[in-house]
């Protein structure tokens, strides 16, 4: 994204551009619009019909219908390492939370990013989305949103006698949804076959999303009034939740020396294009998975199910995305290989936020981070000879 970014501001669906001045389009004033702006979307207040529709589109064919070439270890390392090295001089002490959104991102999962106000979570969604060079669109979810305004509406056009397909803040590579839980379960609702398909139908027509596609989405899970709780099948859409936490004293009296007169987003420019996150991702996908892995992350899942402390336990879509945060992990840790240290490390942070615990469990203190725990630390790990994590490669 580079040069000035324009803001769109969508009225149920039909798209304006904006300057300093206080725009109208359609007879609307700028006090009516919806909490909807777009960072640099070519997309927005254009007929779509030259884009792929009706799943003829993206999905196998990877970027603008060409699949991405599989990068060597040298390259991959120097990518990721650009795209961490500018998230950390923004996010002051948090590391593990910058790699694991990198990891989400290369892994084609969506991010929930839950914690207290002020503590760096919208920061950190733009941060990332900064770094690569590509579309960004930003949608500040309250209880008027309507699915129109995410999803896209058609629009009947006097000229040409047709209806013509208006996109909306879902149509960008990269969404960050920020307070998700202020919107309404039906606006919710707007992002389940996007964030699961890669695709958004809108009248009986689907029109596919790009590569990469990701939506980072926060919320404050301690303020309640005014919220709507994420449902189970939301969350469960979510790949991965990070809860970011305080920093510690160090960073935080760094924070205050760099970002009392300026904010440090302002100089994030992009490190990589969409190009070559696709090419990461192409590279992730062939990270090797033994036999033994999966029977171990299978032990996992079924582990969760069959815990006296758990009502609900872990998913087979978790257990996918699992494995899938578990090739990415190992690719940044430059192994063409996945290890079971591997799924343990992204373990947590992909199957907390899906399982519930029972009564009895959450009175007596157990969280599911604990029970988590508990279940990694009894399950045994296959003592394989050394290299069997390397045998029968194939692509998973």
């Amino acid at each position: 994204m580079s040069g000035t970014a324009k803001v769109w501001v969508v009225w149920n669906g039909q798209a304006a551009s904006t300057g300093g001045a206080a725009a109208k389009a359609e007879g609307h004033s700028m006090e009516s619009k919806r909490q909807v702006t777009v960072e640099s979307s070519p997309l927005q207040g254009e007929a779509y019909s030259s884009l792929p529709r009706d799943g003829a589109g993206l999905n196998g064919a990877g970027l603008n219908g060409h699949r991405p070439q599989v990068l060597d270890q040298d390259r991959f390392h120097d990518a990721s390492e650009r795209i961490l090295g500018s998230i950390n001089k923004v996010i002051d002490g948090k590391a593990d939370a910058a790699k694991l959104a990198l990891t989400v991102l290369l892994a084609q999962g969506h991010l929930l990013l839950e914690d207290v106000p002020g503590v760096g979570k919208t920061l950190l969604a733009k941060t990332l989305a900064r770094t690569v060079d590509c579309t960004v669109s930003r949608i500040q979810f309250t209880p008027d949103l309507l699915p129109s305004d995410v999803t896209g509406v058609s629009i009947y056009n006097q000229s040409s006698r047709q209806f013509e397909f208006r996109p909306g803040a879902v149509f960008a590579n990269i969404v960050i949804g920020d307070e998700i839980n202020r919107a309404s379960a039906k606006t919710q609702s707007a992002l389940l076959e996007c964030m699961e398909e890669h695709q958004v139908t809108v009248d009986g027509h689907s029109y596919q999303l790009g590569l990469p596609f990701m939506v980072v989405a926060t919320q404050n899970p301690i303020e309640m009034e005014g919220t709507y709780p994420l449902p189970e099948a939301q969350r469960d859409r979510f790949m991965a939740r990070i809860s970011m936490g305080y920093p510690d004293k160090e960073a935080e009296i760094e924070m205050l020396e760099t970002h009392q007169a300026t904010s440090p987003l302002a100089q994030v420019t992009p490190v990589v294009t969409a190009s070559d996150v696709a090419a990461m991702i192409a590279t992730v996908q062939q990270v090797h998975v033994s036999t033994a892995i999966k029977e171990y992350t299978v032990a996992i899942g079924r582990a969760t199910r069959d815990s006296a402390r758990l009502r609900l336990g872990a998913s087979p879509r978790s257990l996918l995305q699992l494995l899938r945060a578990a090739k990415a992990t190992a690719a940044l840790d430059g192994r063409d290989f996945v290890l079971p240290d591997d799924v343990v490390d992204v373990a947590e942070s992909v199957l907390a936020h899906r399982i519930i615990l029972d009564r009895k469990a959450a009175s007596s203190g157990d969280t599911p981070q604990s029970v988590l725990r508990g279940i990694l630390a009894s399950l045994p790990v296959a003592q394989d000879p050394p290299g069997a994590w390397r045998r029968d490669r194939h692509a998973v």
